[in-house]
């Protein structure tokens, strides 16, 4: 299945279901903005997965925790540090960058020969280890990472465009424009760069790539750092106006396992489909949690009679693609 025609079919079903529910309040048009808004995140992440699985053929289940150690950086610079989002943002994606790079050099290198479960579980290891050194440093106290762009104006009044009965505020507007010009970025840069080739060489035959002149190590560092700061940046877009704490592992259990799912959706050898998987995935969620407390099993809102609606929905999708197409939307059989 070609990029365009699943980016057309999910357009086309979310301008359905905004034109259907226009003017209705109780509709699930806010839904979809938020879905398609929490999803694009979900997609940057599932990026990250995606790129570290062609390059090594392993899932890093330490992605997430980029997400918040970037998020924790920006937030000492920000409160502790009084500096503005000039500088943390940058010392932020810098900081995940190193730790990317320290990964590689110190964990996934010496275990590029040794078995994937071995790589696997050395990063659950990290992921771990990280979590660890966030809860001693930051304690379990949530914590408030101001966002890039105010949410209020003059008055305290919210700021924002209303678009479909929903404030879409100025950060989430931001969220976008950053997502979508990352995606076509990264779709630039593995199609027409010697590097971003060189990668999708080194995924397919590191053996071949090597006798042909490719430094797999070089590489390989560019893969975990990419991985890294893709993380990183989806950890300051979305904590300040989504998850609205910063706790620690906060990526980790509220984004890696839809990212996760994401990437099995779109594809785990295809970049494109991991970003548009992502946003099946957001809109699943937000449609199925408007649903479920929204129409009624007897009496009882469906909510109530099936906790957890949401999760039910998005795992019900994955069933249902893996069943009928196993190597995702977009991906190529092994």
């Amino acid at each position: 299945m070609k990029p365009k025609w699943v980016a057309a079919v999910i357009a086309a079903v979310v301008v359905v279901i905004l034109a259907a529910s226009m003017g209705d309040r109780t509709g699930p048009a806010p839904f979809v903005v938020d879905g398609v808004i929490s999803g694009a995140v979900y997609g940057l992440v599932a990026l990250g997965l995606v790129l570290v699985y062609k390059g090594a053929r392993v899932f890093n289940f330490a992605q997430g925790e980029f997400g918040t150690i970037a998020a924790y950086v920006a937030y000492v610079a920000i409160d502790r540090f009084d500096q503005s989002y000039l500088v943390a943002l940058p010392l932020a994606l810098l900081a995940t960058l190193v730790l990317g790079l320290i990964m590689e050099r110190a964990i996934v290198r010496p275990l590029m020969n040794q078995p994937r479960v071995t790589l696997l579980v050395a990063t659950i290891a990290v992921a771990l280890l990280l979590i660890g050194l966030e809860i001693l440093i930051f304690r379990i106290e949530p914590l408030f990472l101001e966002p890039l762009i105010s949410l209020t104006g003059e008055g305290d009044a919210v700021r924002g465009i209303k678009l479909f009965d929903f404030i879409v505020d100025p950060m989430r507007i931001a969220m976008l424009g950053v997502l979508a010009v990352l995606g076509v970025a990264v779709a630039y840069f593995f199609s027409r760069t010697d590097l971003g080739l060189a990668v999708l060489a080194t995924s397919q035959n590191a053996f071949a790539t090597r006798v042909v002149g490719i430094p797999v190590k070089r590489v390989s560092r560019f893969i975990w750092g990419a991985a890294a700061v893709l993380g990183g940046v989806a950890g300051i877009l979305y904590i300040p106006p989504i998850a609205g704490q910063l706790v620690p592992a906060v990526m980790t259990s509220n984004v890696l396992i839809p990212a996760f799912t994401a990437a099995v959706i779109g594809g785990m050898t295809s970049l494109p489909g991991a970003f548009l998987g992502g946003v099946v995935v957001g809109l699943v969620q937000k449609l199925s949690s408007w649903a479920a407390t929204t129409y009624y099993l007897g009496e009882v809102p469906i909510q109530q009679t099936v906790p957890g609606a949401e999760q039910v929905a998005v795992f019900a999708v994955l069933l249902v693609i893996l069943l009928i197409r196993p190597q995702g939307l977009l991906g190529k059989e092994a």
